[in-house]
């Protein structure tokens, strides 16, 4: 006969007990509140007297003379919300989660129907795109991103289900959410939060890159997040690639609620309310990370720890005018511990790597002033990144005599936007301006090679030091305007822009008719189902402040005569709404065509190919000579939530390929290829939920090893040396993954439990990396294995080399809870 462990079957009962308690406490019909406001989108104006109501049932309401609402007693569970207003079309809201701890808050704003309402019925479409953006616009809720399997609620992770978004790849793209978007490198993307640019939305960011392996914006805030991929609206400076728009929801007007979460990496609490009734409301939460104690009691080398802060306050001054102020900001610190079995693994983690202590925040005050037919936009904010990096021979044992590597850097800038949108009959219009002062600060050592000497005492290998302190201050200024117009009884829409930028500090910053950026955007509605859209824009960047403030040995700043990186690109498809509800069809094909990227002359590589790991991307003399081409085609299809089942899928083919010093176009580093994406949602009676997320991504190039170079400096450097005359001419396996989640939810009196298990990587699959160089360990990991069983020299010549690459795949568990109250 079988036999079980008397202490597990306790547990196990005890844990069952729990569950059967907290479904009969629950048992009681549970009730929750949705309240919010409708707006113009146009003036911004509040809509009086539209109708709110909750899809199938019969609870409902209108919006007073401020446009605010707030439905009560409404069953806890998950619904759509329908707004309806006399000349404007329909909107619902999908995917709105009523339960008795938080009241859900959300902000409606809606669409002229620009037709009389008894001329024809007008079909709504749930993913309606302002004229300047017809296509490469994605958008999500934040239910949706909060339920995403494996994304462990962090943003950047789950948009990654959109059409044209991939990761990094090879040793650290496992656990980094980069954002690389139709083949462009991370550091061409720009990020917003309710209209204030937030640079650093990553923990342990790659300075002048911006990835990290986690984010640090709390989704609790958050509304809804949209993703432009092309067709950028003119008000924004620097995208190549990407620009992320987040919105924070309001705060509860009526009473102040809380949230408490555990996740795989954290523990959250986020809370907010009014401190004035009907003037002022508040957001505020704090996340710690827990990994560092999880890893230690793992015994795994690396200790992340970090802390992040995040708060708004609204502040309503009078019916035309408001104010606001928000910040947010990151406490960062990468260490080491010795493992009890140092194995070649756990030697390489503690020998390639730097010590990490890094901070950052961004705080922003805006106002916004509503005019006639429209309303403007005022903000000013301060962002602010310190990064230290510190590497030595010896990590475990760090003395200012083994140092490989010291960055002290600072980036800061002060940043004021204005514009004003406006609309007069059937045309539509904006204009503004930002100008911005920027300081960067940066103390750089690092040792690239060690003097090597044969026996006879002949430079071998001459040593490598860059050595340098930079201290800039510049301003930057920028001017946008844009115009659009409904031709053709409303079915051809057509909008025309242009943006100019420049700087004070680059040789040719001043002449703004050299960055003139016009675009072109037009939506043709074929059917009443079927639109066709396209665009063509021409966009800058400026360099990265490390690339611009670089110095080299002599103190000679080497990057001035640096130009802004040019990308044209050229989109066009169509999109197909079907006969039933919150569900759309799209095919989109893109070319992208880039100028004057920057290319390393330290190693002739274009920096198109680097920022995807941890460190700083651009310390180093460049020329602005490169080129690169990214094209392609995308289809998606996106179901809103309708029968309880929501979904996402997404399929990507594109060629991406830059060229480096020798004007020879490559594969890029992005360059996968292929990228299949499947999100998927089902609401189960009694608040059950499932949540699947399956993903592929094709290989990505990689560039071998100078199995001598890296043999010759692996005990100073710690990695190995790759060859840049193979580059990226080797490619790793594709990658597939699975994740899964399940959630469970328990609605009380005046709170509620969200108890979730969340699978990453449900079947193990393998996560193909880029081999990493080491030596080989004695069989009782306490020494490099040599050739001739003599102490390891000073140059490798005796040590043994071997490729480590990852054969196993991981299953990651995680249980975790949100309870609201």
């Amino acid at each position: 006969m079988k036999t079980y462990n008397i202490s597990k079957m306790k547990h196990l009962c005890a844990f069952f007990t729990v569950l059967f308690t907290l479904s009969l406490s629950a048992l009681a019909q549970s009730t929750g509140t949705i309240t919010g406001s409708v707006k113009d989108k146009k003036t911004q104006e509040a809509l009086i007297g539209a109708v709110v109501s909750i899809e199938t049932t019969a609870f409902g309401t209108t919006t007073d003379t401020n446009g605010n609402f707030s439905i009560t007693g409404i069953p806890a569970k998950t619904c759509n919300v329908k707004v309806q207003a006399i000349g404007y079309e329909d909107q619902i809201v999908y995917n709105v989660v009523v339960s008795s701890g938080n009241a859900q808050v959300i902000n409606v704003e809606m669409n002229e129907t620009g037709v009389a309402l008894k001329e024809v019925v007008v079909r709504r479409n749930p993913f309606a795109r302002s004229a300047e953006t017809p296509l490469s616009l994605q958008g999500m809720s934040a239910q949706e991103i909060k339920s995403n399997p494996g994304g462990n609620f962090d943003v950047s992770r789950v948009i990654q289900a959109f059409p044209g978004v991939g990761g990094t790849s090879g040793s650290v793209g496992g656990y980094r959410n980069d954002l690389v978007i139709r083949g462009g490198a991370p550091n061409e993307n720009v990020y917003y939060l309710d209209g204030i640019e937030v640079p650093v939305i990553n923990h342990f960011a790659t300075q002048g890159s911006a990835g990290g392996p986690t984010g640090i914006i709390n989704i609790s805030f958050i509304e809804d997040v949209n993703l432009y991929t092309s067709a950028f609206p003119c008000k924004y400076d620097n995208p190549l690639s990407g620009v992320l728009q987040l919105r924070q929801r309001r705060a509860n007007p009526d009473k102040v609620q809380h949230n408490v979460r555990l996740s795989a990496t954290e523990l959250a609490y986020s809370a907010d309310g009014p401190i004035k009734k009907d003037k002022l409301t508040f957001l505020a939460s704090a996340r710690r990370s827990y990994l560092q104690l999880l890893f230690r009691a793992l015994q795994l080398p690396i200790q992340p720890s970090y802390w992040d802060f995040q708060y708004k306050l609204d502040y309503k001054i009078n019916k035309k005018l408001s104010f606001y102020t928000l910040g947010i900001g990151a406490i960062d610190n990468f260490s080491f511990i010795t493992p009890d079995n140092l194995t070649a693994e756990n030697v390489y983690i503690l020998q390639s790597n730097p010590l990490i202590n890094q901070w950052s925040y961004t705080n922003g005050y805006g106002l916004k002033g509503l005019v006639n037919k429209g309303y403007w936009n005022l903000t000013f904010s301060r962002n602010m990144l310190s990064n230290g990096l510190d590497k030595y021979r010896d990590n475990q044992n760090p003395s200012e005599a083994t140092r490989t590597l010291k960055i002290r850097s600072t980036e800061g800038e002060n940043k004021l936007r204005f514009d004003m949108n406006k609309s007069h009959e059937k045309w539509t219009y904006s204009y503004g301006a930002m100008a911005q002062y920027v300081s960067f600060t940066n103390e750089l050592f690092t040792l690239l090679r060690d003097e090597i000497r044969d026996a006879a005492n002949n430079i071998v290998q001459p040593g490598l030091t860059l050595n340098a302190n930079t201290n800039i201050s510049f301003f930057k200024y920028g001017l946008h305007a844009q115009a659009a117009r409904k031709l053709a009884n409303d079915k051809l829409n057509v909008s025309l822009g242009v943006r100019t930028d420049g700087n004070s500090y680059t040789d040719d910053g001043n002449d703004l008719l050299r960055r003139i950026s016009p675009r072109l955007s037009a939506s043709l509605s074929l059917t009443n189902q079927l639109k066709f859209n396209a665009s063509v824009g021409r966009y800058y960047k400026i360099p990265t402040y490390t690339v611009l403030g670089y110095r080299d040995n002599s103190g000679n700043f080497v990057n001035k005569n640096a130009r802004y990186i040019q990308c044209d690109h050229y989109v066009a498809g169509f999109e197909f709404l079907p006969s039933w509800e919150g569900a759309r069809f799209t095919l989109e094909g893109f070319y992208k065509m880039y100028d004057y990227y920057p290319v390393s002359r330290l190693d002739s590589i274009s920096l198109a190919n680097k920022g995807g790991d941890f460190g700083v991307l651009g310390n180093e003399a460049v020329t602005t000579t490169g080129t690169g081409r990214s094209y392609g085609g995308e289809f998606q299809f996106q179901q809103k939530l309708s029968r309880n089942f929501f979904t996402i899928l997404s399929l990507t083919i594109y060629n991406s390929e830059f060229t480096n010093a020798n004007g020879k176009y490559a594969p890029a580093s992005w360059d996968n290829g292929q990228l299949l994406s499947f999100i998927g949602g089902y609401k189960f009676k009694k608040n059950w939920e499932l949540g699947v997320k399956f993903r592929y991504q094709g290989g990505a190039p990689y560039t071998p090893y100078d199995m001598a170079a890296s043999q010759a400096n692996y005990l100073l450097l710690g990695r190995g040396i790759i060859d840049y005359a193979q580059f990226n001419t080797a490619r790793l396996k594709p990658f597939h993954g699975m994740d899964v989640r399940i959630d469970k939810k328990w609605n009380f009196n005046k709170w509620s439990l969200d108890l979730y298990l969340d699978i990453t990587n449900l079947y193990a699959s393998v996560q193909p990396s880029v081999p990493n160089f080491t030596f080989k360990r004695t069989e009782d990991n306490k020494a490099f294995a040599t050739t001739d069983g003599q102490p390891l020299k000073a140059d490798g010549s005796n040590a043994v080399p071997v490729l480590l690459s990852d054969t196993k795949g991981t299953l990651i568990p995680t249980l975790g809870f949100i309870a609201e109250f």
